[in-house]
């Protein structure tokens, strides 16, 4: 008994000595300031501590062996540590944090060309989750390398990624996309950002394939101090300056947050696209006890800016990558007929319930409302003024073999090539004076949204390892869609008809309980129309998180109901357009799972996988929501399923991740709207195109490698391939096939044979190697370079249908040659092509606590041309008139593209106090 009690006594003394004698400890400081660091977290295995007032920390209770001691803050870049602990402390003595270069790259260096702010680009907006601080060294590399060439993560687009503000979603009930303009220009109080990539867990929201982005705003988390800066570029703004100011918490319990600021410009690195931005936030909290605490944020952005135009290859060789058609001089300055404006301010009150230290609730209320306006001509009376109307290139007239006018033509193109204001001011005025009205218009396609949102979202510590998260949150939208006149262009008004109706007067009425209707600057003409919708949605996860483990399982159910109100009764569609359609509603669920295996503190594996069916977006629903009441045949909820995989592997010198994924996309719905001639009809047109799948799948590689205290060296590659996976269902409708068995005007046209084709998602194989260097005086400098391939034109549905080879008999053309017909719908692939950008900054210190910070950037130092984009024109759509563009010098409707900007800069001076 005595021996085995002893063997006891010794096995104890054993364990407690292989934990109790290991201690890690140290001072975290600014580098800079040599300032303690505060609330910075310490990791190491499962334990989690933040330093103290004055920088320290102690961590001890560890089991010997190795491990890797990971130290970050936000806005500093993260330190690791390998330890080996043998039963001794280990002292790390001060360790020094340096600030982020990416802190210092302020968020408008991200080059975004105008399509992808326009939303006329199925790229637009594509940078969803990247716009943060992200530890991961691809996704910064995405996000600042490659952003401008529209590069998509995993090639999908942001629709499949969640943005919210203080736990509240910030995605388009239209489109399912944030609009980032909605607090653009507050880039200092918008840092605070929590990026879950993919998958993986977030405690606000179930997210999507693309991950989420919860931005915190709260007052008492912002910095302390004011911050006044300046910058210059020549992308979309010219000048930028902003000012913000953050209290601390003050005794009280009052925190205090203010930020504006002013873009402007007369036109960015495109020629004619100006911009007026002026954007204000102020965010207000009041702790009222250590429980209860309340924040009220207000976000104005008004935002106006030129668009640009996509050209054929004809306009760009003719007048360079800068050339925009859409504007000219008005009395020698420069006026653009394609203006974007938004002004949608967001008002919000938070609520934080700290039940216990366990227990957090947060509760929020949220209204946003006003208006998005994009301007454009109309021109009942006129021909299209257009410069780049086809008819006006040499083109055109090459076609008729008539050379004098395409040299004319060619000549007039190259001398001026804009758009005359004067001529659509003599037009409309010699139309009115002579009785009649005015053959051109400015008007305004308008949208004026109200959203109100409520939320709840609980996060419990059940135990040391799992931690549940839920959410439950209601959203209410009324969204009134219309045309408003903007100018008269020196007319008396408008006659509100379609003139390019041709089955009836009544017909060409946009509205018959007000035919023939005159408008004036102001007035509703063309459609009007509203959407209710309301959307209801709840999620659960629980996260487990264990020595060698961590895993979670979560679930979504939500349930959407949208309608549209016409008010107006259009003449094409007289029984279909006025009142209330049917109420469209979808219930759908999502799933996920992951889990992170730890096989030492040096090598990890992580594993996510889900699958979410999501309900179609108020843009997929209504086929021609501006004249009826249709719906989408055959609608169904889009479906996806994804997984991907990692392995990871962190030192103190390399952090590495490598990532496989698979998604793959089911019943997904597209829509266009054009003009076409083909044997079928010659008409304006919806293509409407259902049942598509879409295959992604690919590997992302980062790597950074911290050679010397001073020098560091990173890469990082995405290799993917996207591709359509079906050959959907394809239809058009338009007023000229309407007859009393076919009210809604369809014109089915069977399958669309896309299998197998690129789907046009930006670059889809990407490579990037760079280094930075930091000083110990407090200046850095880095260079990357980049090489961009296999970028595809999207291709046109309708000429990959049963119309691209049937004559108007319905039978195959009789030349139709299957050889020929292949190449014609050979998809096109741009080159590849290589960009370096380089970037730097100093700061300096300049007194207590003052600090003055500069950085600059180029992009594209060599200044490459290249395309990013683009699309075939589907005007000319069958064999016949194909054959025919082929066969010509230059083609009248060729594909139109997107450029890439060309050498670009960015200069930012910040003082901080």
């Amino acid at each position: 008994m005595k021996k085995f009690i002893c063997a006891i006594i010794l096995c104890f003394c054993v364990h407690f000595n292989h934990y109790a004698q290991n201690i890690v400890k140290g001072i975290v400081i600014d580098s800079q300031t040599e300032n303690p660091l505060v609330e910075v977290s310490i990791e190491i295995s499962t334990i989690k501590k933040k330093t103290s007032e004055n920088g320290a920390f102690s961590i001890s209770n560890l089991p010997n062996g190795n491990y890797i001691l990971n130290i970050f803050l936000r806005g500093y870049d993260k330190n690791s540590f390998p330890i080996e602990l043998t039963g001794q402390t280990i002292d790390l003595g001060t360790i020094l944090l340096y600030k982020n270069s990416t802190e210092e790259l302020d968020l408008s260096t991200i080059t975004l060309t105008d399509d992808e702010l326009n939303d006329d680009s199925v790229n637009a907006d594509n940078i969803t989750g990247l716009l943060q601080y992200s530890k991961d060294v691809f996704l910064r590399t995405a996000a600042f390398e490659w952003s401008s060439s529209f590069f998509s993560i995993r090639g999908l687009d942001s629709e499949n990624g969640k943005v919210l503000i203080n736990g509240i979603d910030m995605n388009k009930a239209y489109n399912g996309r944030p609009q980032w303009s909605n607090w653009g220009g507050l880039n200092d109080v918008f840092r605070n950002q929590e990026f879950n990539n993919g998958f993986t867990p977030s405690a606000y929201t179930f997210g999507g394939v693309l991950g989420s982005t919860n931005i915190t705003v709260r007052a008492s988390e912002q910095n302390a101090g004011t911050r006044i800066s300046y910058a210059s570029s020549n992308r979309s703004y010219v000048h930028r300056v902003m000012a913000t100011y953050s209290s601390s918490l003050s005794r009280n319990g009052w925190a205090y947050t203010f930020s504006a600021s002013r873009r402007a410009g007369k036109e960015g690195f495109v020629d004619g696209t100006m911009y007026n931005a002026n954007s204000f936030f102020a965010s207000v909290e009041k702790k009222l006890n250590d429980k209860h605490s309340l924040n009220f944020t207000s976000i104005t952005a008004f935002n106006r800016r030129g668009k640009s135009a996509p050209n054929t290859q004809e306009v760009f060789d003719l007048k360079g990558i800068k050339y925009n058609s859409y504007w000219g001089l008005q009395d020698g300055k420069i006026r653009n007929s394609r203006i974007k404006e938004v002004s949608e301010p967001i008002l919000m009150l938070n609520h934080y319930w700290t039940l216990n230290d366990k227990t957090v609730i947060n509760t929020n209320i949220s209204y946003q409302f006003g208006k998005i306006g994009n301007t454009r001509i109309d021109y009942n009376g006129g021909r299209n003024p257009d410069p780049v109307y086809y008819q006006n290139l040499p083109s055109y007239w090459l076609d008729r073999n008539n050379i004098q006018q395409a040299y004319e033509s060619e000549k007039r193109f190259l001398s001026d090539g804009q758009l005359n204001w004067n001529e659509l001011y003599s037009a409309n005025i010699n139309s009115t004076s002579n009785g009649g009205s005015n053959a051109f218009v400015l008007y305004e396609d308008r949208n004026d949204d109200k959203l109100f949102t409520i939320n709840t979202i609980l996060d419990k510590e059940i135990n040391d390892n799992i931690t549940v998260n839920a959410k439950l949150q209601y959203s209410k939208l009324s969204s009134h869609n219309f045309a408003n006149v903007i100018d008269l262009l020196g007319g008396d008004g408008y006659l509100d008809i379609n003139r390019f109706a041709n089955i009836g007067e009544d017909a060409r009425q946009n509205n018959l309980l007000n035919p023939n209707k005159l408008a004036a600057v102001g007035d509703t003409f063309k459609y009007n129309y509203s959407i209710e919708s309301t959307l209801i949605n709840a999620f659960a996860q629980v996260q487990f998180k264990y020595n060698k483990i961590d895993f979670y399982v979560a679930g979504e159910v939500s349930k959407a109901s949208h309608l549209r109100n016409g008010l107006f009764q259009n003449g094409r569609f007289s029984t279909n357009s006025l009142g209330k359609s049917p109420k469209q509603g979808f219930m759908n669920f999502g799933f996920k799972a992951g889990a992170t295996y730890k096989i030492t503190g040096r090598h990890l594996v992580d594993l996510n996988a889900g699958y979410i069916k999501k309900a179609p977006t108020i843009r997929t629903i209504f086929s021609n929501p501006r004249e009826n009441n249709a719906v989408i045949n055959g609608l169904e909820s889009e479906k996806i399923m994804s997984v991907d995989a990692s392995y990871i592997f962190r030192s103190s010198i390399i952090q590495a991740k490598a990532t496989g994924y698979f998604t793959k996309i089911v019943d997904a719905t597209n829509i266009g709207f054009f003009f076409t001639q083909g044997a079928f009809t010659e008409a304006f047109v919806q293509e409407v195109t259902t049942g598509i799948d879409k295959l992604h799948f690919g590997a992302e590689i980062g790597i950074e490698a911290q050679v010397t205290s001073a020098i560091k060296l990173k890469g990082a590659a995405n290799i993917g391939q996207y591709t359509y996976d079906s050959n959907p269902n394809i239809y058009v409708t338009s007023e000229d096939f309407i007859t009393d068995v076919n009210p809604l005007g369809i014109n089915d046209l069977g399958k669309s044979f896309l299998k197998d084709y690129k789907i046009a998602a930006g670059p889809q194989k990407t490579y990037s190697f760079g280094f930075e260097y930091r000083d110990p005086n407090y200046w850095w400098f880095g260079a990357t370079a980049n090489y961009l391939d296999d970028i595809y034109l999207n291709v046109s549905p309708i000429s990959r249908s049963e119309a691209f080879y049937k004559d108007v008999d319905g039978l195959p053309f009789n030349n139709y040659d299957s050889g020929i017909a292949k190449e014609l719908l050979e998809q096109e692939q741009f080159d590849g092509y290589l960009t370096i950008n380089i970037i730097g900054g100093k700061s300096w210190k300049v007194g207590n606590q003052k600090y003055i910070g500069l950085f600059a950037s180029v992009g594209n130092l060599l200044n490459q041309q290249f395309k990013t984009g683009g699309f075939e024109q589907s005007r000319r759509s069958d064999y016949q008139q194909l054959v025919e563009e082929k066969n010509r010098s230059k083609r009248l409707f060729g594909p139109k593209y997107w450029y890439g900007r060309g050498t670009t800069y960015f200069l930012n001076i910040n003082y901080r106090f």
